[in-house]
């Protein structure tokens, strides 16, 4: 009786150690199998942005509002920013460039090759956002209405539809009610 024991011992530490391989090599293969077909079926997504970057940096934004509002800023002799429009002026420089940073970064998250202006707002633009250029190249954006889940705008550039984040035309839109004017001292009050 003794003598069995070893034995049976032995024979299940064989199949213990079977099972281990077998289950070990097949999970190994399952996990080759997911990596190849990630890599097979996965294309890498092409970003595309509103305004391309091979244009150079803004050299002027311009903002218009279907009911007539409009600020304008360019960049002047010295290369500072500075309002046009609604009146000639000093803009502040910091909210300025992030306006011309935003620009650049707008990223077209769908495009609707396929889509009706009409059904999108775009028909008679509630925005229009002209900018231009350091290469001369001047581009115009028309803004529709905000999509159905909120959290884009549908614009048209080039007679193409697409959708981009409407974060970022929120803060160009922003714009028209809060240009970006240069604080400037106050005057001292006459003393009685």
């Amino acid at each position: 009786m003794h003598r069995r024991f070893p034995v049976i011992y032995i024979l299940l530490l064989g199949l213990l150690v079977g099972a281990y391989y077998y289950l070990n090599q097949r999970a190994q293969s399952a996990d080759a199998d997911i990596t190849d077909v990630a890599i097979t079926f996965a294309p890498e997504a092409e970003i595309a942005y509103l305004f391309a970057s091979e244009n150079g940096t803004p050299t002027s934004i311009r903002v218009e509002s279907q009911a007539g509002e409009i600020v304008e800023l360019a960049r002047n002799a010295e290369n500072a920013w500075a309002l046009i429009l609604p009146i000639e002026a000093s803009a502040e420089q910091g909210s300025s460039e992030a306006a011309a940073s935003q620009l650049t970064t707008i990223r077209i998250s769908d495009r609707l090759p396929n889509i009706s202006p009409k059904d999108v707002g775009l028909d008679v633009p509630a925005y229009k956002l002209t900018v231009k250029f350091t290469n001369g190249v001047e581009r115009i954006a028309e803004i529709g209405v905000i999509t159905p889940t909120e959290n884009g705008y549908y614009v048209r550039i080039d007679g193409e539809i697409v959708i981009v984040s409407r974060n970022a035309i929120d803060a160009l839109i922003g714009l028209l009610t809060n240009p970006p004017y240069a604080e400037t001292p106050t005057p001292p009050l006459p003393t009685p």
